[in-house]
């Protein structure tokens, strides 16, 4: 019946569709919903046709709501998730794979009518154009007094006018988390400090408390396998890098991992950055790293770990508080229980 690419803004509509005149509104007005709400570029790794049905739910709810135009027959449509977002809609569809495997989008049954966005780049930021899109056409129907909306559609529609956090947000977030700004403490015990206009009063010195080192540290397990590639890792590395120095962590346990774990020791931020050499290059079993920082005596029983790989691994099994680190667009091959950061 139909399709939309929304890199390329386009909808592909099928001439020999019969439909009428309203059916084919309500069919415009799905496709320009998808392109708006950029599902193309929503799918954070998740199945695209499952990701699609998920959407093509919640919209059609939406448009039946509003009354704009008529459902055409066979359409998704199930009155019963009224109210509930595309995420939560693809969470109840992977538990009831039997009864959403067979059915159909307006492309057909198993084909996605949100096209991938395969354009390239461009001169503009489509992300900005939409939602500037979206902004206005919300201000212009509520300003005109044409009547009532959705209330999912109008909060997916001011969500989205605010720009998603970025990983480097999140990831430096969850540095704060585990590296807070801790108060030095005033002791006599070093040379003390002298001000030039009371050369007679001894001050105390500021110093790191004892623990403050053996605290501030956490380690982190790098896939090294083939399918990483070498602008991915030296991201992430940097990223690692540069958050470490800036909350005062003094060194990390590192452990490079592909088909065999190489223990790369305690490292500073500087030696993380630039001065590590990548071993391996071989498959992906990431569970023998995490083992080895698991259970090296040096390592806190209370450190994080962050994984830091490009999500085509084995499955992992932590004990550690944990997160994750991959690229955009991929999806662990399991359930993960710390927080995933995806870098873009």
């Amino acid at each position: 019946v139909a399709a939309v690419d929304a890199g390329a803004g386009e909808i592909i509509v099928n001439p020999h569709a019969v439909f009428s005149s309203p059916e084919r509104r309500f069919i415009m007005a799905h496709e320009v919903l998808h392109a708006a709400l950029r599902h193309d570029t929503r799918a954070a790794g998740r199945d695209p046709w499952l990701w699609n049905v998920a959407a093509d739910l919640v919209i059609n709810g939406w448009l039946v709501e509003m009354g704009l135009g008529e459902l055409p027959e066979g359409s998704l449509y199930d009155p019963h998730l009224k109210g509930w977002s595309a995420d939560e809609v693809y969470e109840r569809i992977t538990k009831d794979l039997r009864r959403f495997g067979k059915v159909a989008t307006f492309a057909g049954v198993g084909v996605c009518d949100v096209l991938p966005d395969n354009v390239g780049p461009r001169n503009v930021d489509l992300d900005e154009f939409y939602r500037r899109a979206l902004a206005n056409g919300l201000d212009y129907h509520t300003t005109s007094g044409r009547g009532l909306l959705p209330a999912g559609l109008v909060e997916e529609i001011r969500a989205r006018s605010h720009p998603p956090i970025g990983w480097e947000v999140e990831l430096a977030r969850w540095f704060d988390d585990w590296f807070p700004a801790a108060e030095r403490q005033r002791t006599y015990a070093r040379l003390s400090r002298r001000q030039s206009s009371t050369p007679d009063i001894p001050r105390p010195a500021l110093i790191k408390p004892d623990e403050w080192e053996r605290t501030r540290t956490f380690g982190t397990v790098i896939d090294t396998s083939g399918s990483m590639g070498a602008d991915l890792l030296g991201k992430a590395l940097g990223a690692v890098a540069s958050y470490s120095a800036a909350r005062d962590v003094s060194r990390a346990r590192v452990v490079f991992c592909d088909a065999a774990a190489y223990d790369a020791g305690w490292l500073s931020p500087d030696e993380i950055a630039g001065k590590v050499r990548v071993r391996g290059r071989g498959g992906t079993i990431l569970q023998p790293g995490v083992d080895l920082l698991q259970r090296a005596e040096d390592f806190p029983r209370t450190g994080p770990i962050l994984v830091i790989t490009d999500a085509e691994c084995d499955r992992l099994r932590i004990q550690h508080e944990h997160a994750f680190l991959i690229p955009h667009g991929k999806r662990l091959p399991f359930t993960p229980k710390g927080p995933v950061f995806r870098m873009r």
